[in-house]
């Protein structure tokens, strides 16, 4: 036991949960594919949601447990710091394509996405200015604020699911279709048992990764906005990894993109359930870093909606122009994070 609560023991623990959120994920991606098929819910809004919500599993725990335990500055670090390494997931999966990712798109629909993460966000921000004093019930207009934007999102990426009043003028090419499969799988026969399952793995690893990430940053002395927006948000990034590597797989790249801007646009949701469990509006309690890492995560989101609308199919090492420009802002933002007081 007193090994468990030394600091070797702690990253132990830490290492052997970002394991599980790993392997967890690429089950959430195949079951949410299986879902989405089933259940007519289609890439886009099975991104957005569905697959959004349970890659986002670690987040919500640490949230909580954070937010329970009064490190509201962990948890906000986590949110807008996870918004911002998780848009560089796409630079990674922009490697393991032959063309840029996002020239490979079937629609347009990510784009919408895209667009209502700039939408939450610029709320979130506009909340962080609210008085303190402004809460009733556990509940804050600025909580409110983002997650009715958030909801508001979701109905018009539905009705774009339905068709466009507009086609591309030269569509990319298509996904392979998959083929067909004689013997099914326990996952093609119960991809909601698979799902569940997969989900309560990521949910009691992100639990993990919360306590022991809060008690090695207090060890080795790390401030908890810049711990919660870099190691412990590129832990819990690693689901949306998983995720989307095992939709570029599938030929399924609406649904690895819509994944990650899907689940960037859910997170500030999570202030709501912060403030809920604290008692304390948390926009308000933000500081000068956690207004830098939301128009961060703005800047992020950018290149990506370029890419988006214009599909550049020009690489450079394997990276397509909008990764590239993401790759950048990252390295640079993340050096400026360093020299932003709290």
């Amino acid at each position: 036991m007193a090994f468990l609560s030394s600091l070797p023991g702690l990253a132990a623990i830490f290492v052997v949960s970002a394991i599980a959120v790993w392997f967890a994920g690429g089950r959430l991606s195949a079951s949410t594919d299986a879902l989405a098929h089933r259940y007519h819910l289609g890439e886009a809004l099975g991104g957005v949601i569905l697959l959004a919500v349970a890659t986002n599993l670690p987040e919500i725990a640490i949230t909580s447990t954070a937010a329970v335990s009064g490190h509201l500055d962990l948890a906000v670090g986590n949110l807008l710091g996870g918004i911002g390494i998780q848009t560089v997931v796409l630079v990674a999966l922009d490697v393991a394509r032959p063309s840029p990712l996002t020239s490979r798109t079937t629609s347009l629909r990510p784009l919408l996405t895209a667009g209502l993460v700039v939408a939450v966000l610029s709320v979130t921000v506009m909340g962080t200015a609210v008085p303190r004093s402004l809460i009733f019930a556990r509940l804050t207009p600025e909580d409110i604020a983002v997650t009715a934007v958030w909801l508001a999102g979701l109905v018009l990426v539905k009705r774009a699911g339905g068709g466009l009043p507009w086609v591309l003028a030269k569509p990319p090419p298509k996904a392979r279709s998959k083929p067909a499969q004689t013997n099914k799988s326990f996952l093609d026969r119960h991809p909601l048992s698979v799902f569940c399952a997969a989900a309560v793995v990521t949910l009691a690893a992100g639990a993990a990764l919360a306590q022991t990430g809060e008690a090695i940053s207090t060890s080795i002395g790390l401030n908890g906005v810049v711990f919660g927006a870099t190691f412990l948000a590129a832990v819990t990034s690693l689901p949306e990894l998983s995720t989307g590597l095992a939709a570029v797989r599938m030929d399924d790249h609406e649904l690895a993109v819509s994944d990650i801007f899907g689940g960037n646009a859910f997170l500030p949701v999570l202030f709501l359930l912060a403030t809920l469990l604290s008692g304390k509006p948390a926009l308000p309690e933000a500081g000068k870093s956690d207004v830098y890492l939301a128009v961060f995560a703005i800047l992020l989101t950018m290149p990506y909606m370029a890419g988006l609308l214009f599909r550049p199919r020009r690489e450079i090492a394997r990276l397509g122009l909008d990764s590239i420009a993401v790759l950048v802002i990252y390295v640079v933002g993340v050096g400026g994070l360093l020299f932003v007081g709290r």
